[in-house]
This record gives structure tokens, C-alpha cells and sequence, in this order.
């Protein structure tokens, strides 16, 4: 049977994920050492595929699937991998492999797989690289890691004002040092200084005899290679931009931002923000037994702390609790739906923040408006709770009471679900990650105080 005729299992399944079938015959390739047979499986696999493959991989078998693929092996793959298991691989590669990687791959990739190696691992590797792209590189290293400059690509087109389109596209054809893709060529004066933009679509539409400069469009946003990367981002989704220049301090062009690496950054930013929420701001699926326990232990000691807090606060009404059980039975009721309604609007303030939609000018209309909502919501639910505990218990009164635990408690839910995030990230927290716990403990304390409290006076209790 000749190598066209093996049938090679699905990469995929229905769901998306690697196929079962797949990733055991890559292993068995590896296991049995099988290189012929493991180049034909991975041979016309995308770089993220491969990259997710390696990562359902063990140590020994990551670095023998690219030792046994030798030059054959995407090293594209490697930018593609999750942070530890890439620094579990560049630490355990040889310096020629990691070398030709850096060769390859976009400056901001080169410069995200040696960003965690000492000193002396990145000059041996970097030894291996031409000049070119050893500069640019290390002068993306030398940029902090969420800046505009370490995401830039040194790669763009730039041509002269004074040129005409004929010269342009005469330029494009004829020019071998060119990026492999580009969407818009930078329009530059005598210093280097942006002055404009122009597609590649209306270039070729444009006849060869106009001034660039004629076409050329102004820039929506123009990034300074300190920028915060988020901000970058943020701007990038607002104006719908595909690429847009990086420039110095005296404002000469130095590189340019692509749509697809702002991409990852608003993927990465959405995936800290849904982590920070469950305090695991830093955890990785890939991450180890004792970083994913050291990572969690932390917040859950903070978690238990408010727990006592919360436990405390029964404890002062527990002669109270003692003459009517129903009070027991009722308690996480309240602290239940105080802790969901603070975290639906602690989630949408989060993310208000993260998006830059809240602000000082809403900021009073925002509050207002979940204050009305938790007012709104207490009250029916006052009313829902209220004729389930007269029916339950058969006790107008301790219906009464959990009724307005309720309103009291949703109205606090609000309020510490807008207030709490605003103070955190005011304070220069990151609300993503503080927010929960405090939340939950507010809830709570309110919760159990308001309806124990609310019993025992208005019960005579106590």
C-alpha cells in the first residue's frame, strides 16, 4: 500500500478537540521510534494543530516528536504552545532548534520564546541568528512584555511621499525584503515621521501616474512603542484597525501592530479576567501540581478568613437561631441570592473597566441604575420569599422578615458589586482578580446580620 493510500485518522473530532485516534498514533510513532510514519501524520498539520498535539504530549514525548521530525519540524508550532509547556520545551531543546525558530518566526513571536531564558541561553541562541533579525529582536526584548514595542513587528512596507502609485507598485514587484503579507503601506517623509496610510486594494485601483499622497489616508490611531498593550488592543476592536504604525519618542517609525496579534492580546485579557474572577489569575491547564495548588492556596486563605468573618456574625445571634430552627433553615437563602446578584453586577462592571465603557462620565448613572435594579429585584423577591416562608412555616411574621432580609441584602449586593471594583482598581488592584472574595463577604455578613438581626427584634428572639 504506497504512503497516499494509509488512511491517516481525523485531526479533529466534531468537537473540535484532537481526536483521540490521532494523537494515538502520533504516540505510537514516537513510542516506536517510527519516523517516517510520524512526519506523514504531521506533515500537513497548521501550526496550532500541532501545537495542541504537543501539548496533549508528556515531557519525553514533546522532545523526541521534535527530535525525531529534526528540520522537518514546524518550529511556528512553538509560538503557539501555552507558557509552560513552552519554557518546559526551550529549556530542554537544543540551541540550534530554538535558533531556527527564532529565524522563522515574526520578531514578537522570536522575542515571546526567549523572554524567559537567562542571559548567557539567549546570547548562545542568538549567536545562531543573522544579524538582522538578531537586532530586532533583541530590541524587542529590551521592551517591557505588555508594550506595544515587544508586540510590534519590525516587518512593514514604508515608501516615500514624493512617490508616484506607478513607482509604488514598481517597488512592491521588484523589492525582495518585503514581509511575507501586508495589508497597508505607510506613507513617510524625509525623517521617517507617519504621514499617512494607503490599501493595498486602492494602490492597484489607482492609476500609476498619481501621487501616493493623493491617496493616502490619516491614520486612526498611531501607537508610541511604550504603550500599554491593552489600550492598544482596546483601540484596535473601538476603530477596527487591521494594522497601525509603532513609532519612538521623536516619532519615527520603527515597526507596526497586526490585527492578529491583537487578537491573542484581547484573548489573553478576556481569559485573566474570567480566571482573576475565580482567583486562578495565573493558572495554566498545562500547569504543574504544585504551581496550580500554590496559585489557589493564597486566595482560598483569604476566602477563609471572610468564611469566619460570616461565621462570627452568626455566632451573635445564635440564642436566636436556638428558639426558632426555621432561621436556620432560611439563613443561606438570603446569603445565597445576596452572593449571585453581587456577582452578576461585580461581572459587569469587571468587564466595563476591562473595556474602558465605565467611566467618570456614567459612572453616578451606572450606580444608580444597579441600586434600582437590587432595589427592584429585592422587592420581588421579598414578595416570592415571603409567601414561600408563610407557606412553608406557616409564619406571616418570619415571612415578613425574610422579605425585607432580602431587599436589604440585594440592595447591598448592588451597591458592593459596582462600589468594590472601582475601589480596587482606584487603589491599583486588579478588580478582576480581589473582587469575589470581598464581594461574597459583604453579601454574606449583610445577609446573615439583616435577616438574624431583623428576627430578633422584630420576633422578640433572642
Amino acid at each position: 500500500m504506497t504512503d497516499a493510500e494509509i488512511i491517516i485518522p481525523p485531526v479533529r473530532n466534531d468537537s473540535g478537540e484532537i481526536a483521540p485516534e490521532f494523537l494515538r498514533a502520533v504516540e505510537d510513532a514516537i513510542n516506536h521510534g517510527d519516523i517516517s510514519e510520524l512526519r506523514r501524520l504531521v506533515r500537513d498539520l497548521h501550526e496550532a494543530d500541532l501545537a495542541d498535539v504537543i501539548e496533549l504530549l508528556s515531557h519525553d514525548e514533546r522532545i523526541r516528536l521534535i527530535e525525531m521530525l529534526d528540520r522537518s519540524f514546524n518550529v511556528e508550532a512553538l509560538s503557539e504552545l501555552d507558557e509552560n509547556v513552552r519554557d518546559d520545551l526551550v529549556e530542554a531543546l537544543p540551541t540550534r532548534v530554538i535558533a531556527r525558530a527564532v529565524r522563522n518566526l515574526d520578531t514578537d513571536d522570536a522575542a515571546w520564546l526567549l523572554e524567559d531564558l537567562d542571559e548567557k541561553e539567549k546570547r548562545e541562541i542568538l549567536k545562531r541568528v543573522p544579524k538582522t533579525e538578531r537586532v530586532a529582536v533583541e530590541r524587542a526584548l529590551h521592551y517591557e512584555e505588555d508594550t506595544a514595542g515587544r508586540h510590534m513587528q519590525t516587518d512593514f512596507v514604508a515608501v516615500p511621499e514624493h512617490w508616484a502609485v506607478g513607482e509604488t507598485i514598481d517597488y512592491l514587484r521588484t523589492e525582495k525584503d518585503l514581509p511575507d503579507e501586508f495589508y497597508e503601506i505607510y506613507i513617510v517623509d524625509p525623517r521617517f515621521h507617519v504621514l499617512g496610510k494607503v490599501s493595498t486594494a486602492r494602490l492597484l485601483r489607482t492609476p500609476r501616474e498619481r501621487k501616493i499622497t493623493d491617496i493616502m489616508e490619516k491614520f486612526d490611531a498611531i501607537f508610541h512603542d511604550g504603550d500599554d498593550i491593552e489600550d492598544v488592543a482596546r483601540q484596535f476592536e473601538r476603530y477596527n484597525l487591521v494594522s497601525a504604525p509603532v513609532v519612538d519618542d521623536s516619532g519615527r517609525l520603527i515597526g507596526s501592530l497586526y490585527i492578529d496579534d491583537i487578537v491573542d492580546v484581547l484573548e489573553e485579557e478576556a481569559e485573566e479576567d474570567m480566571l482573576g474572577l475565580a482567583g486562578v489569575h495565573d493558572e495554566e491547564i498545562t500547569s504543574s501540581v504544585w504551581e496550580t495548588t500554590r496559585a489557589r492556596f493564597v486566595w482560598l486563605l483569604v476566602n477563609l478568613g471572610t468564611a469566619v468573618l460570616a461565621s462570627w456574625v452568626i455566632s451573635l445571634f445564635d440564642a436566636t437561631i436556638q428558639q426558632m430552627v426555621a432561621l436556620a433553615v432560611l439563613m443561606p437563602i438570603v446569603a445565597s441570592m445576596g452572593g449571585n446578584a453581587g456577582t452578576q453586577t461585580m461581572a459587569v462592571t469587571v468587564r466595563a473597566l476591562a473595556t474602558q465603557e465605565l467611566g467618570r462620565a456614567n459612572l453616578w448613572r451606572v450606580v444608580f441604575r444597579e441600586v434600582a435594579v437590587g432595589l427592584l429585584n429585592g422587592m420581588m423577591f421579598a414578595v416570592i420569599m415571603g409567601v414561600f416562608t408563610w407557606w412553608w412555616f406557616g409564619s406571616d411574621q418570619l415571612g415578613l422578615v425574610i422579605g425585607m432580609a432580602m431587599v436589604v441584602n440585594l440592595l447591598a449586593a448592588a451597591l458592593s458589586g459596582i462600589l468594590i471594583p472601582l475601589a480596587l482598581e482606584k487603589m491599583g488592584a486588579d478588580p478582576a482578580l480581589a473582587s469575589t472574595i470581598f464581594v461574597t463577604t459583604v453579601t454574606d455578613v449583610v445577609g446573615f446580620f439583616a435577616f438574624l438581626g431583623l428576627a430578633a427584634w422584630w420576633l422578640g428572639l433572642g
